[in-house]
């Protein structure tokens, strides 16, 4: 018993979109644009993921991709007009097109060189660190790049050469430049360097988790690995570009960003190791800024009239409740309550020699003065209160420097 197989077909090239437009109502759906959003929201959602893991604050990167979005988009349309003037200024051409950027023609040269500027502007503005954002977003900017050059195939532009191979894409003959009328497949430039750029996003991730690039070298390697590939597929392609001692002007550009992305790279490996710090810790509810704590009031120390035998005076207290009293060597400190006491003194008597440094009398909440004992005898030990609610001060003898109670 034999069984038949249905027959594959394979086809022998690869087809080209039959439109790239599509309409709801008088709104026109370009896939170029299209190509271009999603290209743009795929490199983001990448950089975002990196940011995040190197510390950084997501609110803060999406801030600086707003600028950097436009800045770029604004670049990559004036390097296009600028490198192919002759497609828009001249005898019989309508310097207006210029501003159709739907028809395609955009110059990544000019994206990531305006593109950086705006980012910059924002990074000073959030106070962190450009080359750090221009790291983590380096294999974002591939991948962008990756989902772009679709809009190209919508587009049936910017093709290489003409060819027979299997994956030859096929061009509509109204696509198809002068002198290329008679071929119908040519070689897919825009897929080629998708897969090429793919291969870029994997390398920027793998080596930066594997050495940690910082200060620019994760975008040094993404400059030098897309150039290595654009220059030779940039060889590929057929459309109409300027040209400069026998090469198209974007190889040379390509040639010239390689030798200086690979020596940016040697160079900080050397005097910049390492990655920067891109977190930027705020200060917690719990945890005021140092500004914010308020200055801590001076204490004040009640002044006590040390004459012998000196009288009170009316609106002077002169015995303390609840006070807590330190005599530590020549030095007394009072924390006083409220409380006053009728007809009481403060006077000083002298101490032995033997009395003084001999030890401290710290009373915390002493009782009353009309509890304490009832006479006091001039030179009595450390600490004693006296009679009447006195208070007795006992200089130290020399060398004495602090009290065992002292308080602060």
């Amino acid at each position: 018993m034999t069984s038949q197989l249905p027959a594959v077909v394979v086809p022998a090239f690869i087809p080209s979109p039959s439109q790239g437009v599509w309409h709801l109502g008088p709104l026109p759906l370009r896939a170029y644009a299209i190509c271009i959003l999603i290209g743009i929201f795929a490199g983001y959602w990448l950089g975002r993921k990196r940011w995040v893991a190197r510390g950084g604050s997501p609110e803060v990167l999406a801030d600086i991709i707003m600028w950097a979005v436009p800045f770029g988009l604004v670049g990559a349309r004036i390097y296009h007009v600028i490198t192919d003037n002759e497609l828009y200024f001249g005898e019989g051409k309508h310097p207006i097109d210029a501003l159709k950027i739907w028809h395609g023609g955009l110059g990544i040269w000019g994206a990531v060189a305006f593109g950086a500027l705006g980012a910059w502007i924002a990074c000073r503005r959030h106070k962190v660190p450009f080359l750090a954002v221009a790291d983590v977003m380096a294999p974002g900017i591939a991948l962008a790049q990756v989902v772009g050059r679709f809009g190209n195939y919508f587009n049936q532009e910017l093709f290489g050469k003409p060819t027979t191979h299997w994956w030859g894409l096929k061009i509509d003959v109204a696509h198809r430049p002068e002198g290329y009328v008679d071929f119908a497949t040519f070689h897919p430039t825009f897929l080629y360097e998708a897969i090429w750029n793919l291969a870029v996003v994997a390398l920027v991730i793998v080596v930066d988790k594997r050495y940690k690039l910082g200060h620019g070298r994760a975008f040094a390697l993404y400059v030098a690995g897309y150039t290595a590939g654009r220059a030779w597929i940039e060889n590929l392609r057929i459309d109409t570009v300027n040209h400069f001692a026998g090469l198209r002007l974007n190889v040379w550009t390509a040639l010239i960003l390689f030798v200086l992305a690979v020596a940016y790279f040697v160079i900080t490996t050397r005097t910049n190791p390492g990655q920067e710090d891109v977190t930027s810790p705020a200060p917690t509810p719990d945890a005021p800024a140092e500004d914010d704590v308020p200055a801590e009031e001076p204490v004040i120390t009640p002044k006590v009239d040390a004459k012998v035998g000196a009288a009170p005076t009316d609106d002077s207290p002169t015995s303390v409740s609840g006070a807590t009293t330190s005599v530590s060597g020549a030095s007394t400190s009072v924390s006083a309550g409220p409380a006053s006491a009728s007809g009481a003194g403060t006077g000083v008597e002298p101490a032995s020699a033997s009395g003084a440094g001999a030890g401290s009398a710290s009373a915390a909440g002493a009782a009353p003065a009309a509890a304490a004992p009832a006479a006091a005898t001039p030179g009595a030990a450390s600490g004693a209160t006296p009679s009447g609610g006195e208070t007795a001060v006992q200089p130290s003898s020399e060398g004495s420097s602090k009290a065992d109670g002292d308080r602060d």
